[in-house]
Formats: structure tokens, sequence, C-alpha cells
């Protein structure tokens, strides 16, 4: 049983790191262009500190070395489009950019590892890190979801005074 357990964790973590590696068609487009267009950093920046925090995560809690790995790879694949994206933003997007990583990457990640370090010991270590990185997990894949409620909203308004206001 815990080979099989095993084999189904190995092929997530291969599902995963093509996730990861998903927006690879982007970054091309992006550096053939030499721009990033109207492209934004926050995904790929939120992902970087969703990715850290899986691979604390898989390192504290014994036995998770397929989520360290596989959210090891993540961070790899995130630093790099974060850095193709500073290097081919114009100025205002790079400031925006790189302030965002420092305060999400660098700061808002040293409190969690440090606080958790410091004030959290064992399994409650291990239980507020895994809750707080579900947490983020959850906002991050569903936030597309109020892109998707604000279109809608805005189609049946637009039906609406098309067709039924008179």
């Amino acid at each position: 049983m815990e080979n099989l357990s095993f084999i189904i964790g190995f092929l997530g973590n291969i599902f995963s790191g093509l996730v990861f590696l998903s927006p690879v068609g982007t970054f091309r487009r992006i550096v053939q262009n030499k721009s990033t267009e109207d492209f934004d950093s926050l995904p790929y920046i939120c992902t970087l500190l969703n990715s850290s925090l899986w691979t604390y995560y898989g390192i504290i809690k014994p036995g998770s070395y397929l989520v360290s790995t596989v959210n090891g790879f993540g961070v790899i694949v995130e630093t790099i489009y974060i850095a193709l994206f500073l290097k081919f933003a114009h100025p205002k997007m790079r400031t925006k950019t790189a302030s965002l990583a420092g305060v999400l990457n660098v700061g808002i990640l040293a409190t969690i590892l440090l606080l958790g370090q410091l004030l959290l010991h064992g399994q409650m270590r291990i239980n507020v890190i895994g809750f707080l990185t579900a947490g983020l997990t959850i906002i991050m894949y569903s936030s597309p979801f109020g892109v998707v409620v604000i279109c809608l909203f805005n189609l049946s308004k637009m039906f609406y005074v098309k067709y039924v206001r008179i």
C-alpha cells in the first residue's frame, strides 16, 4: 500500500511540475518581444510564495519529501519567471514587481519562517504552516473565479439593458 501511495504521489509531482511549466509559452513571447506587454507579475509572485511555503512544509513534515521536491522545482521555475519579468518590464512595472516580490517573497516569507521557528514546535509548527499554506493555495487558485463573477454580472447587465428594458 505504501508503494501505491508513492507511485500516486510521484505522478502528482509530474502533473504539478507541468503546471509550473505551463507559463513557458507566455515567457517565450515576453523574451521574443523583449516586453512584458500587459502581463501581470502578481500570479508568479504569489506562486513563488506558495511554492516556498510548501517546500518548507515538506521539509518540516516527516515523510513529505515529494511535497518539498516538486515545490522546490516550482521555486526555481517561478524565480526564473520573475527574473525574466523584471528584465523585460518597463521601469514602472519593474518597480512594482520588485516591490511586490520583496514584500511577499522576502518579508512575509521570512516573517512566517522566523515566527514558525521561534514560536512553534513539533506538530504545532507542521499544523500551522500546513494550514497557512493550504489557505494561501485555496485563495490563489480560486481568485480567477472573481473575474468570472464580474464577467457574468456585466454580461447579465448587458442582456437586461438590451433585451428586457424597454
